[in-house]
């Protein structure tokens, strides 16, 4: 169980990471544009004059830069919590994660004691075709010293990233080998994987997970939809939990693999009461098959789209908690000197008439935690304690009664179970122990399945005995013995990652997960559902 400290942080890391995933998952998809500030209106010259003023007379010298970027930010969070200033400093890695690609060598890498250590060489990478491997140590990159420096992430990426096509060369130390080994990799496309899971459940049950929607998910899906389908699924989870949102036109072509030809997915208007719907065609691939969606808080934005597209066109099953409440479209326009704002343009409904979008006055922060209001009122521990309006009813098609004003309801409720949370201090001594042992035992996983690891891992626990003997001398020991299951089982899914992949980790994380429990309640009709 969880300690009274921890019982308390729970909510607020979880509001911190639904601040953090909305920043970069509200961006849809329309067209950049470019604004011009200080044109010829009034309003525009009287901003203009008061910079002057301040730039050429204000008694002390000013940074009129920062000075119109804090002034942007302040403008915007007037609006709406989700209007936001990118700064250009951001706006490069902000666009990779939604285009899910950068240019770069190919590796996942930390800094541990002072050295740039690759955690993983990613599969069909620069890096991989290079020759590197996890746990080679980068020295130099183009004559440039990269060890025994308090070097930050972003001074590293922006060495090791370039043009395409462009050279890097590089000095390794490799620990098993003992020596120096040079390589030059040509810089290439690098995927930023937004399907983070896709294997089956048992003979019929698919699984897919999806962690936010950027231009390149649709064509993960797919491919991962059509390897599952090939493998016999009639049946499919698709788990948005902690998803963020993304393009709304990705969330809908998803969307259309689902619903039959003319189906409503989702409609937007805007202040001068433009409605732009959206419809399926006749191409989805999964149109008769069962679908489940598993929610929680920080599911947001196109991920809410989805699960109401689904809800109101009487589509599968929503299993989980109430989803963020965002019903507010974006459009990306750039402001020239490389910044852009994200401004919010419209609104977006569920197909029956539904905006999720929660209440917010100007006060953000309030907006952001009330994640942790919904803890504190008991909301995420049972499904009474969900406030509804009835002002705000809608019935599906088929009768089901559905609510607006704040997020989407489930239609099965699964409490938070708490004795499933890592607390932080763990999962960072976990993932540093994982390839500290990893790095000092190559030849112990060298060739191993992944089927073999999951028979074998730990069958003495001698692996937990030496993490937890690393912990005696801290505080964090007694919680560790209370979180023994749950901290063998994340060491393990540890393990897996690093070895083989993302795959790996659900594959067993998922064993001990109450939604996907219910799901299988679900399957041997054992529940009722909207219950």
């Amino acid at each position: 169980m969880m300690n009274n400290k921890t019982k308390i942080l729970l909510p607020i890391y979880i509001a911190i990471a639904v601040v953090l995933g909305i920043f970069i998952g509200t961006n849809l998809d329309y067209k950049k544009e470019t604004v011009l500030l200080f044109g010829g209106n009034s309003q525009e010259k009287k901003i203009k004059r008061l910079i002057d003023f301040i730039q050429y007379d204000y008694v002390d010298d000013v940074d009129t830069d920062s000075l119109l970027d804090h002034t942007i930010m302040d403008m915007l969070s007037k609006l709406d919590p989700h209007s936001t200033y990118i700064p250009p400093q951001d706006l490069q890695s902000i666009t990779e994660t939604m285009e899910g690609k950068f240019v770069g060598i190919g590796v996942q890498f930390n800094m541990l004691n002072d050295s740039l250590t690759v955690i993983k060489v990613l599969k069909d990478g620069p890096s991989e075709r290079a020759g590197l491997k996890a746990g080679d140590r980068i020295l130099t990159a183009n004559n440039d010293t990269l060890y025994g420096k308090k070097l930050n992430n972003n001074y590293i990426i922006k060495t090791l990233k370039g043009e395409p096509n462009s050279k890097v060369d590089i000095t390794v130390y490799r620990k098993m080998e003992n020596q120096e080994l040079p390589f030059t990799i040509i810089r290439g496309d690098v995927p930023i994987e937004s399907v983070d899971a896709a294997y089956m459940l048992n003979n019929e049950l698919g699984y897919i997970k999806i962690n936010k929607f950027a231009a390149s998910t649709y064509d993960e899906f797919k491919d991962a939809l059509d390897d599952l389908l090939e493998a016999g699924m009639k049946e499919l989870v698709l788990d948005l939990r902690q998803n963020p949102g993304g393009f709304l036109q990705v969330a809908t072509k998803i969307i259309d693999e689902f619903l039959e030809d003319g189906k409503l997915i989702v409609f937007t208007k805007n202040k001068r009461e433009k409605v732009d719907k959206t419809f399926a065609t006749a191409k989805g691939d999964f149109e008769e098959g069962q679908v489940y969606v598993l929610l929680d808080g920080a599911s947001a934005s196109a991920s809410e789209i989805v699960a109401g597209a689904l809800q109101d066109n009487d589509k599968g099953t929503i299993v989980g908690r109430r989803s963020f409440g965002k019903g507010l479209v974006q459009q990306e326009m750039e402001l020239g000197d490389g910044s852009a704002v994200r401004l919010t343009v419209s609104r977006y409904y569920t197909p029956t008439g539904r905006s999720i979008q929660k209440p917010y006055s100007d006060d953000v922060e309030d907006y952001y935690v009330e994640y942790e209001n919904r803890y504190n009122e008991g909301e995420l521990l049972s499904r009474d304690s969900i406030k509804v309006n009835d002002t705000l009813k809608y019935v599906t098609p088929k009768g089901k009664v559905v609510y607006g004003g704040g997020g989407i309801i489930p239609d099965v409720f699964v409490p938070l179970d708490t004795t499933q949370y890592i607390d932080r201090i763990h999962y960072s001594r976990l993932n540093t122990f994982v390839f500290d042992y990893i790095d000092n035992h190559r030849e112990q996983f060298d060739g191993l399945t992944f089927e073999e690891f999951d028979k074998s891992f730990d069958s003495d626990q001698k692996i937990y005995e030496e993490y937890s003997e690393g912990l005696k001398d801290s505080f964090h020991y007694k919680d560790l013995k209370a979180d023994e299951k749950m901290v063998q089982l994340y060491l393990k899914a540890l393990f897996a990652q690093q070895l083989f992949d993302s795959n790996a980790f659900y594959k067993l994380m998922n064993r001990e997960d109450e939604m996907l429990k219910k799901v299988m309640d679900l399957e041997k009709n054992e529940i009722p559902i909207n219950q």
